[in-house]
């Protein structure tokens, strides 16, 4: 049955989680505003929190039944709100605690695609940035090379560097954020994102970012990034990274909803990139733009990812 065709009262009264105090803060507004205005479009009685940490084990007590969790960052994508709720008995859209934690750190993630044999961009992780040798890892990994923190999403702090100097100097930056520091391998090919609500994955998009590097500016600002459904790979090979994608979030333990992305490199061959397990949900976002390509409005698509919530929901 078409989740988004139930009666929204089945869900009682939901919280839509936005906002809190990761580096994400502003694009979660964004999102849980969107999320909101969907929800109560489609009669659903949903209310905005923009948490403390100390709310978070208060949810039950206030009356919640259920929570939509759009809190990107910490404390919604890495186990700690997920705790809380279990803690609760609450109901939480996402991923629970273990693949949550799994999919934020960027080092984890990998390591444990590398142990099921799944394919990933080269790197050197380091958990001591003071200590890097960016001339080193330049020599191993050659050059161009992305810098990530291993703890953020939304491209928050991810710089490109064609240089050593400019190696040291976004690993610097990088830094300054909680966590490790990954540096990758450049991947000059084709970039993919394909997500998924309950059992269903949607449509391939391809990102055609105008400066070439889909950084923050390109997701959230810009107008001029291009997204392309359908992606333009024949239908063996949109097939084949579905497979890919399911596969690495099944590793990862994740449910409920998510993202994949992914790149293809010059000879066709793909690059998983990382897991978003609580993807933007803005005017400008990839979940919302693929759930359009399969005819659905933003209200089919908020009620199906509440309804994943739901005991026996797939």
């Amino acid at each position: 049955m078409n989740p988004a065709a139930q009666s929204p009262n089945r869900f009682g009264r939901v919280v839509v989680l936005m906002g809190g105090w990761s580096a994400e803060r502003a694009v979660s507004l964004e999102s849980g505003r969107c999320v909101l205005e969907a929800l109560q479009a489609a009669g659903v009685q949903a209310e905005a929190l923009d948490p403390t940490p100390a709310d978070l084990l208060t949810l039950k007590a206030r009356g919640f039944d259920r929570v939509f969790n759009i809190l990107h960052g910490t404390p919604g994508e890495d186990g700690i709100l997920q705790g809380a709720c279990a803690l609760q008995a609450l109901p939480v859209t996402g991923s629970g605690l273990q693949a949550s934690a799994n999919a934020l750190d960027k080092g984890a993630t990998k390591a444990l695609w590398q142990q099921a044999g799944l394919p990933v961009a080269r790197d050197v992780l380091l958990r001591d940035p003071a200590d890097a040798d960016p001339a080193a890892i330049a020599a191993q990994l050659g050059l161009p090379l992305f810098v990530k923190p291993a703890w953020q999403g939304s491209s928050v702090g991810v710089a490109r560097v064609v240089d050593v100097e400019s190696l040291r100097q976004a690993i610097a930056d990088a830094a300054r954020h909680p966590g490790p520091v990954l540096v990758e391998e450049a991947i000059e090919g084709g970039e993919y994102t394909i997500a998924v609500v309950g059992d269903v994955w949607l449509p391939a998009i391809r990102i055609e970012a105008a400066g070439g590097f889909y950084d923050y500016e390109a997701k959230y600002v810009s107008d001029d990034t291009r997204y392309l459904i359908p992606c333009g790979l024949d239908a063996a090979t949109e097939a084949r990274l579905k497979e890919l994608a399911r596969r690495a979030y099944a590793v990862l333990g994740c449910s409920g909803w998510g993202r994949v992305d992914l790149m293809l490199t010059g000879d066709g061959e793909p690059r998983l990139l990382e897991v978003n397990t609580t993807p933007g949900m803005t005017t400008h976002s990839l979940v919302p733009k693929a759930a359009a390509a399969l005819g659905w409005l933003m209200e089919d698509l908020v009620l199906r990812i509440l309804a994943t919530t739901l005991e026996g929901s797939a």
